[in-house]
């Protein structure tokens, strides 16, 4: 999940942030290319896991802007990804999102294949994740045949999508609502997130609230999201830590549990991570991170990594 507006402190300390490369500018075009590239040796949680080289993400980002007008602007979207390609698995490399829209200032529409107004819930702070984010993240969070509404009113941030059925279409089927408004106040970031599906496969609705505060010494969040889904209840709560303890170095500690009515027991994860990224290149980072799970015959899991991003 990408997490644009409550989460983005978090984002923005654990990630670092990337500055796209402007491959062309004139005539009222901008053509943008960024990338992000992370390498992984890890260790997955579960029984009888291996050491492995893991690929998450290898995206190249294309972006273009065609200025008319007043406060109008065209925008398009292209985004490859070949982490499957690299990792050797047959469906190689993928188109990620494929979109086009009108900017009018405050309010951008978008028409296409992107992610849905309820990817940006969320604090999750884990590189990896034994369990979804949330329960949004368990339903799906992106789509082929979506229309998105992003807005801004005063300090209220709303975001809103909706994914077409395209039943019998040459598409992935299911019609989902989703709604995504984030504020601030008083210092702390507030968001709540709403989303309705007629999948067929899990009808329902799902919803979620979440908090950020700057404590100084550390940004200290939460989330909490429920579903009910085919009659079945699932409920999830995220806490995060993320703790500067160098001006290059920071450190998230986090747990999430999961109550879920299709399964016997509550599943408890927990994760510690680091992430150091060079003073001189903000976008050169290296991490590393453990986590583990109440879960019967699941051993830790651990993993170090490099991502560079431009």
């Amino acid at each position: 999940m990408r997490k644009l507006i409550l989460a983005s402190a978090i984002a923005a300390i654990t990630a670092g942030s990337a500055q796209a490369a402007t491959v062309y500018e004139g005539k009222g075009l901008t053509y943008k290319v960024k990338g992000d590239f992370q390498v992984q040796l890890r260790k997955d949680l579960g029984d009888n896991q291996h050491l492995d080289v893991e690929f998450d993400d290898l995206e190249i980002k294309n972006s273009i802007e065609y200025a008319f007008g007043e406060n109008l602007t065209a925008f398009g979207q292209l985004d490859f990804g070949f982490k499957d390609a690299a990792e050797g698995k047959p469906s190689g490399s993928k188109l990620e999102e494929a979109y086009l829209g009108l900017d009018f200032g405050s309010v951008r529409v978008a028409v296409g294949k992107m992610d849905l107004a309820t990817d940006e819930f969320g604090v999750d702070a884990a590189y990896e994740n034994e369990n979804n984010e949330d329960r949004f993240d368990a339903q799906g969070t992106d789509g082929d045949d979506v229309i998105r509404v992003d807005a801004q009113v005063g300090n209220v941030d709303l975001v809103a999508s909706y994914e077409l059925e395209a039943d019998g279409e040459d598409s992935a089927s299911g019609k989902y609502f989703d709604l995504y408004i984030g504020t601030e106040i008083a210092g702390i970031e507030l968001g709540a997130a709403y989303q309705s599906s007629s999948a067929i496969t899990n009808p329902g609705d799902t919803w979620g609230v979440s908090a950020v505060f700057d404590a100084g010494v550390a940004k200290i969040g939460a989330d909490y999201s429920s579903s009910n889904l085919k009659g079945k209840d699932a409920d999830q709560l995220n806490l995060v830590a993320i703790v500067p303890v160098a001006a290059t170095t920071k450190v998230a500690l986090g747990i999430n549990r999961i109550d879920d009515d299709s399964v016997a027991d509550e599943v408890n994860e927990w994760y510690v991570n680091a992430t150091y990224k060079v003073a001189s290149q903000k976008n050169i980072s290296v991490f590393a991170e453990i986590a583990d799970t109440d879960q019967n015959n699941v051993n830790l899991g651990y993993l170090v990594g490099m991502r560079l991003r431009f």
